[in-house]
């Protein structure tokens, strides 16, 4: 990137200035890490410590998530990400103490977080319908990007000035150092360019990486739900909601296994000679098999494979549904218009094309990779409804549509 010596020396500057008030931050709010008493203002914080009381009586049980387990003790917990991004060399732990009880020894190297948090910053929507179902969206102080997001609760609070925009892949760190939130909740890629969490950590705050795009079915991704509730002491309110969602998923989807036939899909489109197909133990071919399809997928991974537009037609040609094209396509028209071999394919031919942008904002945020991870069940009951619409007639399509 281009700039000027000018605008070099006024970033160097700016840097200073940024490192000095992240200096006095973390002067301010570092603690030794043993035998601290952990008491900010907090309600919730323990008056009288009892070494032999158990202070998290109600805990998660991790049934579908492989990404993140819990450990729990008398006055903390230890959280592990196991494998926070693809090829991670190794996971993370964070333990979590509660208020007013002494930080554990042995954690030098860790990060410790005093639990229950009073305020939270989210970098991907993803994490905000958790806020809402566990009825914490009061202690949100700020989003990556407020245009994009869906969740209703959010979004009260961003029209009423209530939420700062914190900035995507160039987070706003010095916002960041204002607001000064219990936690920041992101996401890695192992990308240093991408991720923006070693920064944070090292400008003092405490920030947490959610690794539920690693999981690959869609309730091992809704359960991460479980994950944000630790932080907040809400394991009660977690575990009730995501056991309500397990169970409509299941019910849903036992009904669709007596089904002998079966119809075949494909997904995703051509992007610049790429066509980016899901491998075949990934989420989303999850989904295809529970709700009762016959579905075109690449190798056995649990990620995308990029193959080239001639090997699909060639293996989904004669397909008789087609999914989750681009989210610009509203119509046949638009599909035929990105490219004229669309129009070779049987599932355009006989108008199964359905997309998966039913509910995008007035600025193109799209609720399916907000609302939709958070809330299987209803993405299932779509897929069911366009295959097999006779085992669901009452459902309406939420996060699907077709493309007429």
């Amino acid at each position: 990137m281009n700039i000027t010596k000018y605008k070099k020396n006024n970033l160097f500057f700016f840097g200073i200035q940024t490192i000095f008030v992240a200096a006095l931050i973390i002067a301010c709010n570092s603690t030794p890490n043993s035998t601290t008493i952990s008491s900010p203002g907090n309600k919730e914080c323990i008056q009288n410590f009892n070494p032999n009381t158990d202070y998290f009586p109600k805990k998660a049980s991790i049934n579908y998530a492989a990404g993140f387990a819990v450990e729990y003790h008398n006055n903390y917990k230890i959280v592990t990400v196991k494998n926070p991004w693809r090829e991670a060399k190794t996971g993370l732990k964070y333990v979590l103490v509660q208020c007013g009880t002494p930080t554990p020894e042995g954690f030098k190297e860790t990060e410790v977080i005093t639990v229950p948090i009073n305020t939270v910053a989210s970098l991907s929507t993803t994490h905000l319908p958790h806020l809402a179902k566990l009825g914490v969206v009061d202690k949100l102080v700020g989003v990556s990007n407020p245009k994009t997001v869906n969740t209703p609760e959010v979004v009260e609070k961003i029209k009423a000035g209530q939420i700062a925009e914190l900035g995507n892949n160039n987070v706003n760190l010095e916002r960041l150092l204002e607001l000064n939130p219990d936690l920041i909740t992101t996401y890695g890629t192992g990308n240093p360019q991408v991720d923006n969490h070693s920064k944070l950590l090292e400008a003092g705050l405490k920030v947490a990486i959610n690794a539920e795009y690693m999981e690959t079915s869609p309730l091992g991704r809704a359960e991460w739900l479980k994950f944000t509730a630790l932080f907040f002491n809400k394991e009660d309110i977690a575990e009730k909601e995501f056991s309500e969602i397990a169970k409509k998923y299941q019910d849903i989807a036992e009904a669709v296994k007596s089904i002998k036939k079966r119809p075949k899909v494909f997904t995703g489109f051509n992007f610049k000679g790429t066509w980016y197909t899901p491998g075949c133990k990934s989420y989303a071919v999850q989904y295809l098999a529970d709700a009762g399809a016959d579905y075109f997928c690449a190798e056995n991974s649990s990620g995308s494979t990029l193959l080239s537009f001639e090997n699909v037609f060639e293996r989904a040609a004669t397909a008789d549904y087609w999914l989750n094209v681009s989210q610009s396509w509203q119509t046949l028209k638009d599909v035929i218009t990105a490219d004229s071999r669309y129009g070779d394919f049987q599932a355009v031919k006989k108008g199964n094309v359905y997309n998966n942008n039913a509910r995008l904002n007035e600025n193109g945020g799209n609720d399916y990779w907000e609302g939709g991870i958070s809330n299987p069940n209803l993405v299932l009951a779509d897929l069911i409804k366009i295959f097999h619409p006779e085992l669901l007639p009452n459902h309406n399509l939420v996060f699907y549509q077709k493309l007429n």
